[in-house]
């Protein structure tokens, strides 16, 4: 039956409409935000997926082109593989979500949100994230939502709920929340060096509208939700899991207790081992084999309970740390002789290669995609190979964890990056995870700050990132113990993954994975201040003792730009018909320019005297020819009465008199003059038909005047 169901976000209309479209999914919403509008479906497979010790949940959210009036580039016109903005998006969506399905479910889900319409004031991904909480809420698929999302921004100090585009251009946070009724489910960021207490009341007050929105969709479930369909329960084997905890839950705890992450796990695999060779004698072979996958997940489960148990109960982490103490860190600058910029940050057993390299300004990244942003001129880039984990796999590119610790990093050093006017490079940074213990992407924001500094980027302040942890009593969840710098074991185990990065003054990124149905605001708020306390420490303790400020000289092996700034019209005059002026001044001084639309012109080149060739060459094309003027010219002529000179000022010529080229009398112009000469001349005079009559013998008295 075909519903529609009307309300309001931050003041603009937001219409839920469903029974009309894809009937045959389990659940299915059109969102209409204004003139946004995003298909959301999901589906749920009737059997579960065996041998996997996880839930199944894809979330796609799909960017069509024509949603914004576009044809794609590709040779196919097709959608290629999606944008790194679409799988950042895709992310969001699944993390307040995942935490909201039971535990024990193992059929696969599978969340798709196609963006049909877009009006850049409404975002499709708000529409998207609440779109697909309305469609599994009114599903018959096992989910505890519902849920919502808001995005909010800070404009001239005011906190806006959903900014449209113009006020996102003005804003210092680009901030998505999500939530339920009751607490945060999910926090992403990025920042102009925000206070901790005004990025807390941005989150409460985006909160507020995402208690309504939860609300209005709780009543169309009440109304039309479907029952939710029963499912088999993979839930651990009481039995099996008493019989692994009452035999080796001491052996457990003493071998989980050790600082080198490799050691623990030998300690843990020599265990498992033990506690399967003991089921074997015990119960047989037949058996064992039949409850194998049993075993595995009771061990799984006992080796979780006393990392948590001795965090929460006993306040002791297993590698003996205080709950506030950070890791061992170090950090070098300057290790690759040629790159144009270096550094390795270490903490723990986590270590990070990050390398700035910079480039034309048009070697920006060009983005085909459904948003206003055209290009990147700042890009960061994270790789995590199989060795950094000591695992032997093949490398198959960036997966969406890639893609999506890169773009963490990217946001929390994009506001300290300088503008193009002040330094005119296309900057990237690739973070090479070279050992993972856990917080690899905020390493990865430090080591990045690091080799930008090292490579002459004049950063408007250093970057640190550093994550936070939780283990929460499951029977009251607000009775909790916080982590600061959480290694793997401690991430893969707890209940949070808190990120912020940020400088001295505010927080530039967040980004928040939450395995509970939600943080309360004191949690929050306490994250602030031990993540807020750490990265000082990280800055001025560790980074800043290494490099305290950006170097003086970009690196030699770094192309040097030259720049100016020309009238809009006289653009076409430097690039000449069919690009022949601009080649012409490459081929001669071996020089790269860019030429912007505005009419910013940059010159690189490793030579500073070919650049600086080049540019007086350009200058001398765009000069306006005035009486007085000096110009380098070019003869191009030779006549009985004089030569024709080439001024270098949009194809002007003008001519040098036989009587104006010097003070003694010339016979023949050919005696003094040849096709091709460089000469330097005067305009002194501009007729009525806009000739232009040069002199050189002026020129010579005048030179001759200031040497006397």
């Amino acid at each position: 039956m075909f519903k529609t169901y009307e309300t309001e976000l931050s003041g603009r209309k937001l219409i839920f409409e469903t029974g009309k479209m894809a009937e045959l999914a389990n659940g299915s919403v059109l969102v209409r935000f204004g003139d946004t509008v995003v298909m959301v479906n999901v589906t749920a497979s009737k059997e579960p997926k065996e041998g996997i010790d996880f839930f199944p949940l894809s979330v796609d959210y799909e960017e069509k082109l024509y949603s914004v009036g576009k044809i794609p580039g590709s040779f196919q016109k097709r959608e290629g593989k999606p944008s790194d903005k679409a799988i950042l998006t895709s992310r969001a969506i699944d993390r307040p979500l995942r935490p909201l399905f039971p535990k024990d479910f193992r059929n696969d889900v599978v969340v798709v949100a196609t963006v049909l319409c877009v009006d850049q004031d409404n975002s499709p991904e708000v529409a998207a994230m609440i779109g697909a909480s309305c469609a599994l809420s009114i599903s018959d698929i096992p989910f505890g939502g519902p849920t919502a999302a808001v995005n909010v921004g800070i404009v001239n100090g005011e906190i806006i709920i959903n900014p449209t585009e113009s006020q996102r251009e003005q804003s210092d946070l680009t901030l998505t929340v999500a939530g339920t009724e009751e607490k945060i489910a999910m926090i992403e960021a990025g920042a102009n060096e925000i206070p901790d207490d005004l990025m807390l009341e941005a989150i409460k007050k985006g909160h507020e509208e995402i208690k309504k929105m939860c609300q209005f969709i709780q009543k169309i479930k009440e109304e039309i939700g479907k029952p939710k369909f029963e499912y088999k329960s993979f839930a651990v084997d009481e039995e099996i899991y008493n019989f692994v905890k009452d035999n080796f839950e001491n052996e457990m705890k003493i071998a989980v207790q050790e600082v080198d992450k490799t050691i623990r796990d030998n300690n843990v695999e020599e265990l498992t081992d033990k506690i399967c060779n003991n089921y074997v004698e015990k119960y047989g072979e037949e058996l064992a084999e039949t409850n194998k996958q049993n075993i595995g997940e009771a061990i799984y489960k006992l080796e979780k309970k006393c990392v948590r148990d001795m965090i929460f109960y006993e306040h002791k982490r297993v590698d003996g740390r205080k709950l506030d103490e950070i890791r061992p860190l170090s950090c070098e600058v300057g290790l690759l002789p040629r790159t144009h910029g270096s550094a390795l940050f270490t903490r723990g057993q986590t270590q990070v290669l990050s390398i700035a390299t910079l480039g034309m300004v048009s070697e920006e990244q060009v983005l085909d995609g459904i948003d206003t942003e055209v290009a990147k001129r700042y890009m960061h880039q994270y790789n995590f190979p199989s060795y950094s984990v000591g695992e032997a796999r093949p490398s198959r590119g960036p997966g969406r964890r890639e893609i999506g610790h890169g773009a963490l990093a990217e946001k929390a050093l994009a506001p300290v990056i300088p503008s193009k006017e002040e330094f005119p490079y296309a900057i990237r940074v690739v973070s090479e995870v070279l050992s993972s213990n856990g917080s690899t992407s905020q390493a990865s924001i430090c080591g990045s700050t690091l080799a930008l500094m090292d490579a002459g980027v004049p950063i408007k302040a250093p970057v640190a990132g550093i994550s936070t942890g939780l283990v929460t009593n499951p029977e009251n969840p607000d009775d909790y113990v916080m982590l600061t710098d959480i290694q793997g074991l401690e991430d893969f185990f707890g209940d949070m993954d808190f990120k912020v990065g940020g400088t001295e003054k505010g927080i530039t990124a967040i980004q928040v994975d939450i395995k509970v149905d939600g943080l309360s605001y004191k949690v929050i708020e306490e994250a602030f201040a031990r993540t807020r306390e750490a990265r000082h420490y990280i800055l001025n303790e560790i980074m800043l003792k290494q490099i305290d400020k950006p170097r003086n000289e970009i690196s030699k092996y770094a192309p040097r730009i030259v720049n100016t700034k020309i009238k809009v019209e006289k653009i076409k005059d430097v690039i000449g018909k069919g690009g022949e002026t601009i080649n012409k001044i490459i081929e001669q001084t071996g020089v790269k320019i860019d030429i912007e639309e505005d009419g910013q012109v940059f010159i690189y080149s490793a030579d500073n005297q070919k650049a600086q060739e080049a540019l007086d060459i350009i200058e001398d094309i765009v000069r306006d020819v005035e009486v007085g003027g000096i110009y380098l010219g070019t003869v191009v002529r030779i006549m009985p009465f004089g030569a024709f000179v080439d001024l270098g000022v949009a194809g002007k010529e003008g001519l040098l008199h036989i009587s104006r080229i010097s003070k003694e009398r010339i016979k023949h112009v050919e005696d003094v003059l040849s096709v091709g000469d460089r000469v330097t001349v005067k305009v002194y005079e501009i007729d009525e038909q806009g000739k232009i009559n040069l002199t050189m013998k002026d020129l010579n008295e005048e030179k001759k005047e200031r040497c006397e």
